[in-house]
């Protein structure tokens, strides 16, 4: 009996963590668009302010609201929370330099290398253990990968895809590093502490280019990052307000996510959001796949939800 009730209480368990990457993933898709909407006529750092503010605001309202305690503001781990924002910065700031000039369905594709880098450092990092046909999907979503790197058959390299990449690397490293925090730091204080170091970086780089001095690249990429200061007209001020909810929200759900189950379980589960980066592109940009940019997006998602059915059949058997 004992028995039976624990393997019910650890499949709910499993399906939670699940469903909060799910919605997790959906709402961060929300982020991506509303930062696409806004690369155009402000400065990533700028966005990434008001973002933060906005977001740092509704995890403090959430706290009181979920009657939580205000100590899960502090940590007795200062460092590992240092390096976690460090890397998260990183991993924000080269992707959204390259959703600047990449469709939204192509930087996600790209960007959901993460899901499979993390399954490589969960092995090494957490000792997790992954069979040969997970081995075989990595494989797989990687070759999606390189061909998403080389823009309609070009055979030249995007700066904007590799920027993409190198984010996955550094979000597949915050996840591994969420992973092992699990035990002494809740999700709302991983997120809290991720928002204020963005409002540092933010103010800093403001401070240094937010006078416009060094945009007029040419480059949407390098305009992004340069361009001045502009107080939004009210029309902007929706977009703002959805990246800032999506990021809080997002972070939450997905940080949470991580911290209920094992990488390679959860990982699979951010390809919820591909549907939602496709369907942002036709309707409000007009930008659609083409046949190579379908055939990486088959492979990676795929790869995804190969792993996510792997992983299926493997507890179902321990579980018999």
């Amino acid at each position: 009996m004992t028995a039976a009730v624990t393997s019910e209480a650890d499949r709910r368990h499993v399906f939670l963590g699940i469903a909060c990457a799910i919605g997790g993933a959906a709402l961060l898709s929300v982020n991506d668009l509303a930062i696409k909407m806004l690369s155009g006529g402000y400065p990533l750092h700028e966005v990434i302010l008001v973002r933060a503010f906005i977001a740092i605001g509704v995890i403090l309202l959430f706290i009181p609201l979920s009657g939580q305690s205000w100590r899960l503001l502090t940590t007795r781990r200062p460092r590992i929370h240092l390096l976690r924002v460090s890397v998260v910065m990183v991993s924000n700031v080269t992707y959204f330099l390259g959703l600047a000039a990449l469709p939204i369905a192509t930087a996600q594709a790209i960007g959901f290398a993460a899901p499979l880098i993390l399954t490589v450092l969960s092995v090494l990092i957490l000792s997790e253990k992954v069979g040969p046909h997970r081995w075989g999907a990595v494989i797989a979503g990687l070759v999606g990968v390189l061909i998403m790197l080389r823009p309609e058959g070009t055979g030249t390299v995007s700066l904007a895809a590799v920027l993409v990449l190198i984010s996955a690397a550094s979000y597949a490293s915050t996840q591994i590093m969420t992973r092992t925090m699990k035990d002494s730091e809740s999700a709302v204080t991983i997120n809290a502490f991720t928002q204020v170091g963005f409002i540092l970086v933010s103010t800093v780089m403001g401070l240094t280019v937010g006078d416009g001095h060094l945009e007029g690249t040419g480059s949407a990429t390098l305009d992004f990052l340069f361009r001045a200061w502009t107080w939004p007209p009210l029309a902007d001020v929706p977009w703002f307000l959805a990246t800032g909810l999506a990021v809080a929200l997002g972070g939450m759900l997905m940080s949470q996510a991580y911290r209920m189950n094992e990488s390679a379980l959860v990982a699979p589960f951010e390809y919820a959001s591909m549907p939602l980066g496709i369907l942002w592109g036709l309707t409000l940009f007009s930008t659609f796949p083409d046949l190579q940019g379908w055939i990486g997006i088959v492979l990676i998602c795929g790869a995804g939800l190969y792993t996510m059915w792997r992983e299926t059949v493997r507890r179902r058997v321990h579980a018999d």
